[in-house]
């Protein structure tokens, strides 16, 4: 770290140092930390404009509480980098995101000032919750922080938490982070609800001098709280001429105040932070703050990738030869079917930019919904939508879909209602690490009666699967694609119904079979290839199985009768999955050839690259050769 430039930030290891810092030091501090996360991020892509946003809130909670014993739970590992930095990790944090490098989010198997897993949104104020009443129940001295987005907060868990906190004796503090944004702007009546909520001066003025006066007379004691606390939401709807959501629960609520101003901030934090019973602190803040390019597009800068500094370059690694992205090939398809079938309505979780959702809704914005962080509600609304005669395209992170599992069973698959729920992200997807990998969803899925399970191998079978699903009679269909580029340069083609339930014969051959599913099939193909090009004189069959569910009982008979070596591969878990369903068919239809599984393993696989990622869990090309010849 160049000490110069960082006076401050170079003599912080850990927060007890920052702690030796005197206030009016910590806006230069701010300073130096925020340009420490642009100079790495410059070089070393992650998540960018969360980060900016929460400088002065990091800086001010760990100068106030006495972490780790107090404890700061993060809403989602986004805005994290700055705590990182802070807590012993400044001068490993170039290795953010890579190969056995410091983890994407934050986490306690990292770290102890880490109190929680925080790579999917809205559990902060649970997870608080639970730390705040263990605390009491074992007699430890400690603080609580909840720190949760704007965005984070529409979500359903979150106001779970809520209604728990406010019938729960607990002494929490939840830190609103108001940014109006989340990754894609924020939706909803509760971000509108955000954006209006003030408190007048006359009401403050008057609740402290109230507050003064019944601390004197000792008025403010625990047994007496709470009817006082109703008295004055009482008095603050009287004088605001509002009803404050958090207050009408019992939670006082204090703001919104500037994010950004640190010394204020830890005034008010001060004030707040031995105070009895449950406190909400609403902040506004800019994500992206201090870096004029992200401050401007806090969605395009969310993860930018690598980009100069000086002139706000994003450095693409795409020569403009490269396949199109999976998810563009779907936004665009997407679009298409949509202005061929006025029925096609889209909806999307909080992700229209990042699954593309986002060119449908440029050109049909009536007919695309953005329902905020609420996968479970977004999997609901579609099964509405359907249940009226539309069909729906839910698209929803593989990893995030985990949350919506209960709503695909009992409100889209018992039914049978025309939904296509497309997971995007499927499979490993690179340093984003184990709370994003699509690793679990074939697994999962595959027990559902009624449900369609496909994947495919490249971008025109992903036309064709999105084009098949929204035909009549199709019922519920999951199609699962992944992360990043496709694998060909034309990825547009006629669009045409595939046979649900067939797969295709890829490469002929008579002495082992290879069953794949989806682009991992890419995988193989190029092993075939290789494996000939190296004088293997194996002969080598490749079905590209397409869909998991139903099976392709034809191949499967054909390669039970050709075949006693088989080997299936998928990029999903091997228990439960893919290879598991081939299994259970040769089972059940009293087949006996030996079969060898490829998959994830049963464990959570760590950050790096894909293909890193690949090779490490043994579905990558080498991988694959190995055990071929092994058999």
């Amino acid at each position: 770290m160049n000490k110069t430039k960082y006076k401050l930030l170079s003599k912080i290891k850990t927060p007890e140092d920052l702690r030796k810092l005197s206030v009016e030091q910590l806006p230069q501090l701010c300073k130096e930390l925020r340009d420490d996360i642009i100079d790495e991020l410059s070089v070393n892509p992650g998540h960018l404009a969360s980060s900016l946003g929460v400088v002065e809130i990091t800086v001010a909670l760990h100068y106030v509480y006495k972490t780790p014993n107090d404890r700061i739970v993060w809403d989602v590992g986004h805005q994290a980098y700055g705590h990182k930095i802070l807590t012993g990790r400044r001068d490993e944090f170039y290795t953010n995101r890579k190969l056995h490098g410091i983890r994407p989010f934050p986490t306690p198997l990292e770290s102890e000032y880490d109190t929680f897993t925080c790579g999917h949104a809205s559990n902060s104020i649970s997870a608080a919750l639970g730390m705040a009443v263990a605390a009491q129940l074992t007699h430890q001295k400690r603080h609580v922080v909840a720190v949760i987005g704007d965005g984070a907060m529409s979500g359903g868990l979150a106001f779970e938490g809520l209604n728990n906190v406010s019938s729960t004796p607990n002494n929490m503090l939840i830190i609103l982070n108001d940014n109006d944004m989340s990754i894609d702007r924020s939706v909803g009546g509760l971000k509108k609800y955000l954006v209006s909520l003030n408190t007048k001066k006359s009401y403050n003025k008057m609740r402290y001098k109230v507050s003064k006066w019944l601390r004197e007379k000792g008025m403010l004691e625990d047994d007496r709280r709470n009817g006082i606390i109703r008295l004055t939401n009482a008095i603050k709807s009287a004088i605001s001429h509002q009803q404050n959501i958090f207050e009408g629960m019992n939670i006082r609520y204090f703001g919104p105040i500037d994010g950004h101003n640190v010394v204020e901030l830890v005034r008010i934090l001060r004030l707040l932070k031995n105070m009895k019973g449950p406190k909400m602190l609403h902040l506004h803040t800019v994500k992206g703050k201090g870096y004029a390019p992200a401050e401007k597009s806090a969605t395009e800068w969310h993860a930018p990738g690598k980009f100069d500094i000086e002139s706000g370059e994003r450095l693409s690694c795409n020569d403009g030869k490269s396949p199109m992205k999976y998810q563009e090939v779907f936004g665009r398809t997407l679009l298409e079917l949509a202005e061929k079938n006025e029925r096609i309505v889209g909806i999307t979780p909080a992700m229209p930019t990042g699954c593309s959702m986002n060119i449908m809704m440029d050109a049909l914005p009536e007919r695309t919904f953005d329902v905020g962080i609420a996968e479970g509600h977004a999997v609901t609304f579609s099964a509405g939508l359907a249940k009226e005669g539309l069909i729906p395209f839910c698209n929803i992170y593989s990893a995030f879909s985990q949350r919506a599992y209960d709503n695909i069973i009992h409100d889209a698959a018992i039914l049978n209602l025309p939904i296509v729920i497309c997971l995007d992200r499927a499979g490993l997807v690179g340093e984003d690490g184990p709370t994003h990998h699509g690793a679990f969803d074939m697994a999962f899925l595959r027990p559902i009666p009624n449900l369609t399970i496909c994947s495919p191998l490249n971008e025109h079978e992903l036309r064709r699967m999105m084009y098949t699903a929204q035909l009549p009679e199709k019922g519920t269909f999951v199609i699962r694609y992944p992360r990043g580029r496709g694998v060909l340069e034309d990825w547009n083609c006629p669009l045409e119904e595939i046979t649900v339930g067939t797969g295709r014969q890829l490469h002929e051959g008579t002495d082992i079979a290879v069953l794949s599913i989806g682009p991992i099939g890419n995988n193989v193909t190029r092993a075939i290839e290789e494996l000939k090009n190296e004088g293997c004189k194996l002969s080598i069959a490749h079905y590209d199985m397409r869909f998991l569910k139903p099976l392709d009982e034809q191949i499967l008979e054909e390669v039970a009768a050709r075949f006693d070596r088989i080997i299936t591969i998928e990029d999903g878990v091997r228990e439960g999955g893919f290879g598991s369903a081939i299994v259970e068919w040769f089972s059940d239809h009293n087949h006996h050839p030996t079969v060898h599984r490829m998959g994830l393993p049963d464990s959570f696989v760590e950050h790096g690259t894909v293909k890193e990622l690949q090779h490490i869990t043994g579905i990558d090309t080498e991988s694959i050769k190995k055990v071929i010849l092994s058999l």
